[in-house]
C-alpha cells in the first residue's frame, strides 16, 4: 500500500466533510499488537480489530482513530479487496464515529453505511457495502 499516510488524510477529510464537522483528528498506523494492547486497555478485549476510535477530550481535536495494518491487509485479502481501499473507508468509518455516527441500531448503522458510501465515492473508490456487505458489517459491529 502507497502513501498510507496521505490517503487516512484524505478519508478523514472527507469523512467530516461529509458529516458537516470541523476539527482535529489523529491516526495512528499500527501493528496488530499495538491495538490489540489498545483494546484490551480501553474495551478490554485482548484481540486485534481492524479500527478503533477514540473521542477528543479537547476543544478542536475531536479524537483519535487507530488501525491495525496487519489486520487491514488481511480482511482487505480475505474479502478479495484492494488494501488500500480498505483502509480508506476504515478510517472514514472512524472519523464518522467521532463525528457522531453510530451503529449500534439498525436505522442509526443504515445511515452511517450510507454516509460510508458517500465518502468512498468522493474518494474515488468502491462502495464497501455493494460486495461483501455482510461480512465487512460483521466486522464493524462491536
Amino acid at each position: 500500500m502507497k502513501r498510507p499516510e496521505a490517503l487516512a488524510r484524505q478519508a478523514a477529510e472527507a469523512a467530516l466533510r461529509e458529516a458537516g464537522v470541523e476539527g482535529a483528528v489523529t491516526v495512528l498506523l499500527a501493528d496488530d499488537a499495538t491495538v490489540r494492547r489498545l483494546n484490551s486497555d480501553h474495551r478490554a478485549k485482548a484481540k486485534p480489530t481492524n479500527v478503533l476510535s477514540f473521542p477528543g477530550g479537547m476543544p478542536g481535536h475531536l479524537g483519535d482513530i487507530a488501525l491495525a495494518l496487519g489486520v487491514v491487509r488481511r480482511e482487505a485479502r480475505q474479502n478479495g479487496r484492494r488494501p488500500a481501499d480498505h483502509l480508506a473507508h476504515l478510517v472514514a468509518h472512524g472519523a464518522l464515529h467521532l463525528a457522531g455516527h453510530d451503529h449500534l441500531e439498525a436505522g442509526e448503522a443504515r445511515r452511517m453505511e450510507q454516509a460510508e458510501a458517500r465518502v468512498m465515492r468522493r474518494l474515488g473508490r468502491p462502495n464497501p457495502w455493494k460486495e461483501g456487505a455482510a461480512a465487512t458489517r460483521a466486522r464493524l459491529v462491536p
